[in-house]
């Protein structure tokens, strides 16, 4: 894994990890090479989360310049590293902890356009510059990678400032008022009931934002050109993308009510729910999750 990993900013110590499942993760991946069998065997969420190829439907569909570098700032167990390799010339990842870089690095071995950083985003100087650099499931937590008062906007400034000129922003994240929360599934980042719908309150580690909120977080950013997509059920395990040209309709949300990480409540009928905040036209404010492509003005 020396041709993949760069340790050269890596601190010794992992500060994010899962636990001992990722002690079994790296086990897999080590000795297999299709996870198939694994995950008909397995119900842990971590499996799941980590080694499902539906992960990949968040960008499979998206038309890469496939000559293009992609820098992709909180690589993980590389759910979706893969996806950019064979999409395009060069990736680079960085991710604060090795082992789940060791993870991602066997996982996708079999590339040669690939290179992991391993340490604090903050930290590590990059000096390329990248037609995407990606957030997904990353900007949430941008309170640890940059800290600050306002650690969100820093973040995505540090972000744009690895694009090339006319370069994209890719972000995916919860939406902290999608109906699942109402309905009453649990925040996903603190496990507590209502928490985003309730401002976070007490809460200081994370941070997610409804569709208005993360626009204007965007634009006071830098980014002037956003467009808006909806990964259903969600951007973790995606099985259809909504764009503004194509909003769901009554009865296009049926089975998407899933709890795959954690029990939860059910307050109400969420496909009903759908029904009519769709025909009411405001989709875009419930959709559990949003995935944009963002530009800075030139």
């Amino acid at each position: 894994m020396e041709n993949i990993l760069n340790l050269k900013y890596y601190c010794g110590q992992d500060n994010y990890s899962d636990g001992e499942v990722e002690d079994e993760l790296l086990d897999i991946v080590k000795n297999n090479d299709d996870y198939d069998e694994v995950l008909c065997g397995n119900n842990d969420w971590a499996f799941l989360y980590h080694l499902s190829p539906i992960r990949e439907n968040l960008l499979e569909w998206y038309d890469f310049n496939g000559g293009g570098s992609l820098l992709e700032i909180g690589s993980g167990c590389g759910a979706l590293t893969g996806l950019f390799c064979r999409k395009l010339s060069r990736v680079v990842g960085i991710d604060l902890s090795k082992k789940r870089s060791t993870i991602n690095a066997y996982k996708n071995k079999r590339y040669n356009n690939l290179e992991i950083y391993v340490g604090n985003f903050a930290d590590i100087a990059v000096e390329e510059k990248f037609d995407y650099v990606t957030l997904i499931g990353v900007l949430e937590y941008s309170c640890y990678y940059v800290g600050g008062k306002d650690a969100f906007k820093d973040m995505l400034v540090k972000a744009g400032s690895y694009l090339k000129p006319g370069g994209t922003l890719i972000v995916a994240i919860e939406n902290k008022y999608g109906l699942k929360y109402w309905a009453g599934a649990k925040e996903d980042h603190t496990g507590v009931i209502f928490d985003g719908i309730l401002g976070y309150e007490g809460v200081d580690r994370v941070r997610t934002f409804s569709r208005k909120g993360l626009e204007d977080l965007l634009v006071r950013s830098g980014f002037n050109d956003n467009q808006f997509y909806y990964p259903v059920p969600d951007y973790k395990m995606p099985n259809e993308i909504f764009t503004p040209g194509r909003l769901p309709g009554k009865g296009d949300l049926r089975g998407m009510s899933r709890a795959y990480d954690r029990d939860r409540h059910m307050f109400f009928d969420e496909e009903l729910a759908y029904d009519s905040i769709c025909g009411d036209g405001m989709f875009e404010i419930f959709a559990n999750s949003f995935l944009v492509f963002s530009k800075k003005s030139l």
